[in-house]
């Protein structure tokens, strides 16, 4: 009796030890998390990462590490997402791209919708309709006018295939029912100089890149493609009430993680980043680049999963009916 007493107590202490071991390991966060953004250090997707990142890790009581991987659209970096164990301590914030990869891309080893979870959707950024300075257009009404007459005689400028100056480009063909002559760049930068410099006419890209150029009146401004004004552009109208009715583009962020996240984890990490976009000193660096935060119904993995399957069919048609794919 004494052995099995003896037994029995010490079963007990290695069931006690297993469990308090266990609920150490199962802590969340209780290391590093690193962060993918699918794009170079710098831009305005790095700019929202870093901003949500250095929030949510005050929250998480964890560091975040953003791991910058860019190449082929972003499906590097999302590619490597996929791959990453399903703990927790990996994410990715992303855009719009992440809709459109599947269209651009014939061999994507990924599926958008179905291959991740879905931590929450984060921003709309709006883009803007530009020209170089010479386009005669007064107001939106007769820039639409001018470029349905133009059509293949108008040049727009994009920061590559399947960036947002190119998605939002194609759609706006697309409702027009004209095709206007593309000229890609290595970036936003080199396309905003040439636009400046008159080498080309129109571009739709982020109010992030346009803003300060128009208010400098060195270029010109007609609308934004959100639904909603920009602060920063008082004096452009939105292009669905000015234009075109029901028209809206934005290259919106989102957050991901690998497939499979433990329902709570995928909690803790969403709880994060809905305080992140609460927080004050973000919400006020999102005003001055010109963008908002989506509205906190829209911030669940759930409202971004619907979303993104909207997205992934829109663009898609877009895409094939422009004939264009990623490099």
């Amino acid at each position: 009796m004494g052995f099995n007493l003896k037994t029995a107590a010490l079963a007990a202490l290695a069931a006690v030890g297993l469990a308090t071991s266990a609920a150490a390991q199962g802590a969340f966060p209780n290391r590093p998390i690193t962060l993918i953004v699918p794009t170079a250090a710098g831009g305005p997707t790095d700019t929202v990462a870093r901003l949500i990142a250095e929030s949510m890790s005050r929250d998480l009581g964890q560091s975040i590490v953003i791991e910058n991987l860019s190449g082929a659209g972003g499906t590097t970096g999302m590619g490597r997402l996929a791959q990453r164990p399903a703990d927790g301590y990996t994410i990715a914030i992303w855009h719009i791209a992440h809709a459109t990869s599947p269209a651009l891309y014939d061999n994507l080893r990924y599926d958008p919708v179905n291959d991740f979870d879905h931590i929450g959707r984060i921003t709309d950024v709006p883009m803007s309709l530009v020209t170089k300075s010479g386009v005669a257009a007064k107001d939106v009404g007769e820039l639409i006018a001018w470029i349905r007459k133009e059509k293949d005689n108008v040049t727009y400028g994009h920061a590559g295939i399947g960036s947002a100056a190119h998605l939002c480009s194609l759609m706006l063909m697309k409702e027009l029912g004209v095709q206007m002559r593309g000229i890609a760049y290595r970036g936003t930068g080199p396309a905003m100089n040439d636009l400046i410099g008159g080498q080309f006419d129109f571009m739709c890209d982020q109010t992030t890149n346009t803003a300060a150029m128009i208010n400098e009146n060195r270029i010109k401004g007609f609308a934004v493609t959100t639904k909603f004004k920009v602060a920063k552009l008082p004096q452009l109208p939105t292009l669905d009430s000015a234009a075109m009715p029901g028209f809206e583009v934005s290259a919106w962020h989102a957050m991901w993680a690998p497939k499979g996240l433990p329902v709570d984890v995928a909690a803790r990490l969403n709880g994060a980043l809905k305080l992140a976009l609460k927080d004050a000193k973000v919400v006020d660096r999102f005003t001055a680049l010109g963008i908002q935060p989506v509205p906190e119904a829209q911030q669940n993995g759930d409202a971004l999963r619907g979303y993104l399957a909207a997205e992934v069919k829109r663009w898609g048609e877009a895409i094939r009916a422009a004939g264009v794919k990623g490099n």
